[in-house]
């Protein structure tokens, strides 16, 4: 039988019965590529933050605010929300939109 060059866990990490720092890194990364980085962008009108949306977890269909378009499900998109909103955190986070990736670059 061929040797196989997948590295094999600890003892120490047997015996803990815990997951690897590995596999705890590749669930992270599994995380973040399905449901994106959020990051801040400035605007002419201020501070947005914004996530992206994969197609795989895009499963409602939302009106984007910029050309007035369903967002279909499925389709890979923007949320963007206030990041500088006078009103608090709260209040910016209940009116994120979700928009179509082309119209949010050229807003």
């Amino acid at each position: 039988m061929p040797r196989s060059n997948r590295p094999r866990p600890s003892r120490a990490s047997r015996a803990r019965g815990g997951a690897s720092a590995s596999e705890e890194h590749d669930e992270l990364d599994l995380s973040k590529a399905l449901f994106g980085y959020k990051r801040q962008e400035s605007k002419r009108d201020g501070l947005w933050n914004v996530q992206p949306v994969s197609a795989t977890g895009a499963l409602k269909s939302y009106v984007c605010p910029g050309c007035g378009l369903d967002v279909a499900p499925g389709t890979a998109h923007v949320v963007a929300w206030r990041a500088d909103g006078l009103m608090g955190e709260t209040d910016d986070l209940s009116q994120r939109r979700h928009w179509h990736s082309h119209c949010w670059k050229i807003a």
